[in-house]
């Protein structure tokens, strides 16, 4: 049987039309015929591998729906999601990367069909599981386990694409028409760029997507770390001399030795909101970053100070060991009182690194050393003591990080 390309093109060419914000990504796949396929698969280097009989034997309208099924598994790169997350948990075997697979279409089916794609009997979603829509994969993963409930799945097979775990079929990453991983992020961009600017087209799931592929998630503690950083080896001035390590320019004065000026060690002062919006496991969070100040100061803990603060400031407590640390409060939140007690201190810290959700005044003025802010997340809008309450978001002259 030879493959029917004028069909299975009508079928891209529909799904474009259904959904135009995918028309890049549809048009960038090559199609390869593979006998050894049993429907349609896609491999990493965005080959799309095709069954001549299951082109034939199935309707264009669902074949359309097939193309956008599998350049999902593509655009939301599967197949590294999948690899991360089979070394994170020790997954491996063919099982669970079917398991994988499985998972992968739960997260993209909701957003496929419907709107001018035919549904397939066949299709799998959550709720055959019992399980919620509009979630991710690697959430799902923790959801289910292969069994008598999932025996109906087992022909799933949507490639290395899907769950990157190679196929016999695959060409390779030396095969002909592959997409380099530039050539991947450019499609990705403009599939990104075509949802964002026509918003309301697009289903929720791509437009989270499309957010994340605009401003990927970071590692907020590696943030953190390298805020605290950089503050705290900007702040300490030479204030006072010293000939335990001469001046440099002692050589240009031969007989004379000139000491140079000592950089004092700069001193962090943390602030942990402790009001009653901040939960138990941020303010166990706040504590392991204040351990980790404490690297970022050379494990100086002489050099760290510590005070909650919720309407009012607590008492300052000097580091020995952040688990052993009382974090008082419960009740409102004005930091500006924290900031204050902290400025008081003597010495006067050099850094001062606030951990809160936000819902606080912030001060006025600037004040007089280097401020970070390490930002629990929050809805944008807060239910308070006023539903129209937003609170004031942290001053420019602070550097902030989000927590989580």
């Amino acid at each position: 049987m030879t493959m029917d390309l004028e069909k299975l093109y009508a079928a891209r060419l529909h799904a474009a039309r259904v959904r135009p914000y995918l028309a890049t990504a549809l048009f960038a796949l090559t199609v390869v015929e593979s006998r050894r396929v049993p429907t349609m698969a896609v491999d990493r280097q965005w080959r799309c591998y095709v069954s001549p009989g299951f082109v034939d034997a199935t309707p264009v309208e669902e074949l359309a729906g097939v193309w956008v099924h599998e350049v999902s598994h593509l655009l939301r790169d599967h197949h590294g999601r999948g690899d991360r997350v089979a070394a994170a948990r020790g997954l491996t075997g063919p099982g669970e990367r079917l398991r994988i697979n499985i998972a992968a279409d739960f997260e993209i089916n909701d957003d496929v069909y419907g709107d001018g794609l035919a549904r397939p009997a066949d299709v799998v979603v959550p709720g055959m599981l019992g399980l919620c829509a509009g979630e991710l994969m690697e959430d799902y993963l923790r959801q289910f386990r292969l069994g008598r409930h999932t025996q109906g799945m087992v022909w799933l097979d949507c490639g290395s694409g899907a769950d990157g775990l190679d196929r016999e079929w695959d060409l390779g990453p030396g095969g002909a028409h592959g997409l380099s991983d530039q050539e991947q992020d450019a499609v990705r961009f403009r599939v990104a760029q075509g949802v964002t600017g026509a918003p309301g087209c697009a289903p929720k799931g791509w437009q989270r997507w499309a957010e994340d592929v605009f401003h990927p998630p970071q590692p907020w503690r590696d943030l953190l770390g390298a805020a605290v950083r950089s503050a705290v080896t900007s702040a300490g001035a030479g204030d006072d001399y010293t000939y335990g390590r001469p001046s440099r320019r002692s050589a240009g004065l031969p007989g004379v030795v000139l000491p140079s000026l000592r950089r004092r060690p700069p001193r962090v002062a943390v602030v942990i909101d402790t009001s009653g919006s901040v939960s138990d496991a941020e303010l166990g969070s706040a504590l392991l970053e204040v351990t980790a100040i404490a690297r970022a100061v050379g494990g100086r803990r002489d050099l760290v100070t510590v005070l909650s603060c919720d309407a009012a400031a607590g008492v300052a407590y000097a580091l020995c060991r952040a688990e052993g640390i009382p974090l008082t409060g419960g009740g409102g939140t004005d930091l500006r009182a924290g900031f204050a007690k902290a400025l008081r201190l003597s010495p006067r810290p050099d850094v001062v690194v606030v951990l809160t959700d936000g819902q606080t005044p912030w001060p006025q003025a600037q004040p007089p050393c280097r401020t970070v802010v390490g930002l629990f997340p929050r809805p944008s809008r807060y239910d308070e003591d006023d539903e129209g309450y937003v609170p004031d978001t942290p001053p420019d002259w602070a550097r902030v990080v989000t927590i989580g």
